[in-house]
């Protein structure tokens, strides 16, 4: 019997249910990889949206093609929660070989959709069981027996909106927009799901969860992040485009490659990008760098052990001072490791990624908003720093769908940074490629193909001076290392400034990243709420650290770092960067299991650390400024 792998533990149960449960449940699907079933989850978190309630979807499959379990949760949060939710409070049990499994994880009193040939009701006593014949449902719908296995997923979704009281005609208007054009599938699944409806009009509800209208979701739009990463490289410019496939990071550039042959055909019908799937990732970054020495906005995507491929080219774009935009969606490693889990675990080693005193600008998205707009930014910051840039999101983030409001326009011209024109050199009479003529630690560049005899350098990964000539001088090299810290130093200011939420007074402090946010914001409520502890958050979105980091930790008697990896890799970074007085006040709260965070695991264990004790995690007393 194959394990359930969407949880650590056992759930708990919820508080003794005396009405209703409006719009605050978790449901999840449990099907097999390849039945047919992401279609109809779709249809299901969008129904819901649909019908303006806060919602959030979550996906968990095997690295295999087919056949294995898969788990997908559907979350409504009337209070706007999106983290995953630990407690499962409605099961779809459709997989024989997990669905005994799927019900002992559940919480006492929790509710159980099952393919009647299982008969899950004998395996416990305290949950509400609702037993449904699904081969007989769809078996009106077609004679096809290939088709009806499929259609069995959307007749579960019919049976839930009638359970639920989702509304029948918002799951119609999903189907229709999930099949579009296809109309023979559209109609085929808008009879299951029909079917699915009508039959659950005979089982007795014995349940208190119910999804009723709301207007939370009005001008929201639903979007993974791979998707609005690509959105914001099109908008950014990006001409050239290399790659080699990789979870969870290749739909990033398949999206991408949509956009633009949509967007970038010139009026003589040619492209105006390039597009190479290279032969591995170490050739892809190689490309990269090419084209951004060579003028061109260059980027690639990959996840961990792509990244570890591209070690040494990544150390030539950093000494070189070449822009490059890598995106890594990171996934739990070490080696293959688990190529369809979620984790924070390359952080620490993109930080320092190649040998020698090499140090990279890295940024945090923490919501598709910010997958699309620090996508537009790290190839502004990319050439105006003239370093590689790299974006650092993870499967949750970048596979799964996401609730946003609409993508602002970007308003501010593309930032070249510090690029010399045929003029400019006329007037100067020639330059110093690596000089810093102003203490920002960033010279002066030029573009192949500018029309000047002092235009030209030589670009070398080897010692150089000023001019870019070769050189062994070890004061020469020590110079030139000092001035690329000082460029570091000048990221901190353009890097995305910090995000702090709370009441600023707090003794204690909560520090995160990425895609740790949503449950650390949750956590911060039911802290507050169930124990009485306030806290302060400060949600980091760029490296090297900006000065405000350093005063959020100034500001706190301590400060839990939460992330999702084993080894506390953002607190490493950040014990590297603070005061050695300061870093006694750094506690970690790290997760390696590889599911989506989730805020009660979060919340739990900074209770446990703070001893529960109100007192001790109250308010500090304002100062008179």
């Amino acid at each position: 019997m194959a394990e359930n792998q969407t949880s650590t533990s056992r759930a708990a149960p919820r508080a003794a249910v005396r009405g209703p449960v409006v719009n605050d449940l978790s449901i999840q699907v449990a099907t097999a990889n390849g039945s047919g079933s992401q279609s109809s989850n779709t249809v299901l978190l969008r129904a819901i949206f649909q019908m303006g309630v806060p919602v959030s979807g979550k996906n968990l499959f095997p690295s295999n093609i087919a056949g294995l379990p898969t788990w997908y949760t559907v979350r409504a949060s009337q209070d706007g929660f999106v983290a995953r939710r630990k407690e499962i409070d409605v099961l779809v049990a459709m997989n024989p070989e997990t669905a005994q499994d799927d019900v002992r994880n559940l919480g006492p009193g929790a509710v159980v959709v099952y393919d009647a040939p299982l008969g899950l009701a004998a395996v416990r006593d305290d949950l509400v069981f609702y037993p449904v014949p699904f081969d007989r449902i769809v078996e009106p719908v077609t004679t096809d027996g290939k088709l009806r296995k499929l259609l069995r997923n959307m007749a579960y979704v019919g049976v839930l909106a009638r359970l639920l009281s989702i509304d029948l005609a918002e799951v119609e208007r999903a189907i229709a927009k999930q099949f579009g054009s296809k109309a023979k599938a559209r109609d085929l699944n808008l009879a299951a799901a029909r079917a699915g409806y009508e039959h659950a009009g005979s089982l007795e509800k014995r349940d208190p969860y119910v999804v009723r209208r709301m207007d939370a979701t009005r001008g929201k739009i639903m979007i993974d992040g791979n998707s609005a990463c690509a959105l914001g490289a099109l908008f950014a410019g990006v001409t050239v485009v290399t790659w080699y496939p990789i979870t969870p990071s290749s739909s990033l550039v398949e999206t991408l490659i949509g956009y633009l042959k949509r967007y970038r055909i010139g009026p003589d019908g040619k492209a105006t990008y390039a597009v190479v799937q290279a032969e591995d990732e170490l050739a892809a970054v190689g490309m990269v760098i090419g084209a951004g020495w060579a003028g061109a906005r260059a980027m690639t995507a990959t996840s961990g052990p792509g990244l570890s491929l591209m070690s040494e080219f990544a150390g030539l774009a950093y000494f070189a001072e070449v822009p490059a935009v890598i995106f890594d969606v990171q996934r739990v490693g070490p080696s293959t490791g688990l190529p369809t889990r979620t984790a924070q675990g390359d952080v620490l080693s993109t930080a320092f990624l190649s040998h020698g005193d090499t140090q990279h600008v890295l940024l945090f998205p923490g919501s598709v908003e910010e997958c699309f707009s620090m996508s537009v930014a790290a190839f502004d910051l990319a050439e105006r720093l003239q370093t590689p840039v790299f974006v650092m999101t993870d499967l949750d983030l970048g596979m799964n769908v996401w609730m946003a409001d609409p993508f602002s326009y970007p308003e501010r011209p593309l930032d070249r940074g510090k690029v010399l024109a045929k003029e400019d050199l006329d007037r100067l009479g020639g330059f110093a490629r690596y000089q810093d003529v102003d203490g920002d630690g960033i010279g002066w560049r030029t573009l192949p193909g500018t029309e000047h005899p002092a235009a030209s350098y030589f670009t070398r990964g080897t010692g150089h001076d000023e001019r870019a000539g070769y050189s062994e001088s070890p004061a020469m090299f020590e110079r030139n290392m000092e001035r690329l810290a000082r460029k570091l130093e000048t990221a901190r200011s353009l890097v995305p400034a910090p995000v702090t939420v709370g009441p600023g007074n707090a003794r204690v402090g909560i520090l995160d990243f990425g895609s740790s946010h949503p449950a650390v914001e949750e956590a911060r409520a039911q802290l507050l709420a169930e124990r009485g502890i306030e806290t302060d958050e400060l949600r980091v979105r760029g490296y090297p650290f900006a000065r405000a980091v350093h005063e959020f930790v100034e500001r706190h008697d301590r400060v839990y770092v939460v992330e999702q990896n084993r080894d506390a890799q953002l607190a490493a970074l950040l014990k590297l960067d603070l005061a050695p007085e300061l870093l006694p006040r750094l506690r970690s709260i790290a997760h390696v299991h590889g599911l989506p965070l989730d805020a009660r695991s979060v919340g739990d264990e900074i209770a446990a650390l703070e001893g529960g004790a109100t007192a001790a995690a109250g308010p500090r007393e304002r100062r008179a400024s």
